[in-house]
């Protein structure tokens, strides 16, 4: 399971530089045929946007898998005694895993079937909606694989590193 994390973590990292860099890019040529050329793209904007959504939902999967990574508040966590410590994190992750299966996998699952089924279009990209929003279900299953990987974790170590 560790070299799976390993790849998972390497993989999202270089899929969410590539959506930056789309998003450094795109916007940079919209300001420069705004200035330079004197008409706007008309794609730019709306890119951006999707470029955006993608960016902000895998991002935020990806800093769930990095356990030190994300805000959080573990003062009293970390008062307790270890044993207490890894019950409290295991119900934490099991709540996590939780929140990403119904919320995000069941839920933006429902977003994406929908918008498929309606054949929603963006207007500019000629993209269908459901493609956009298919990176919730993918970032729900991503946490929750990402759960289980520190649920289990929490079993195997025996220091206070975690």
């Amino acid at each position: 399971m560790e070299k799976m994390y390993v790849a998972l973590n390497k993989a999202i990292e270089a899929f969410l530089v590539i959506i930056f860099s789309l998003l450094v890019l795109d916007v940079v040529w919209q300001v420069v045929s705004r200035y330079v050329v004197g008409q706007s793209s008309s794609f730019t904007e709306e890119f951006a946007r999707f470029a955006l959504i993608w960016l902000t939902v895998l991002g935020a999967a990806y800093i769930n898998g990095q356990k030190e990574g994300h805000l959080s508040m573990d003062f009293l966590l970390s008062k307790l005694p270890q044993d207490k410590r890894f019950k409290r994190q295991r119900i934490i992750q099991i709540v996590m895993a939780l929140f990403a299966l119904v919320v995000m996998i069941i839920g933006g699952g429902n977003l994406v079937y929908t918008t498929l089924t309606l054949g929603q279009i963006s207007p500019a990209l000629n993209v269908p909606l459901g493609f956009v929003y298919a990176i919730v279900p993918i970032s729900g299953l991503i946490i929750i694989f990402f759960s289980i990987y520190h649920y289990r974790k929490t079993f195997n170590t025996t220091t206070n590193e975690y």
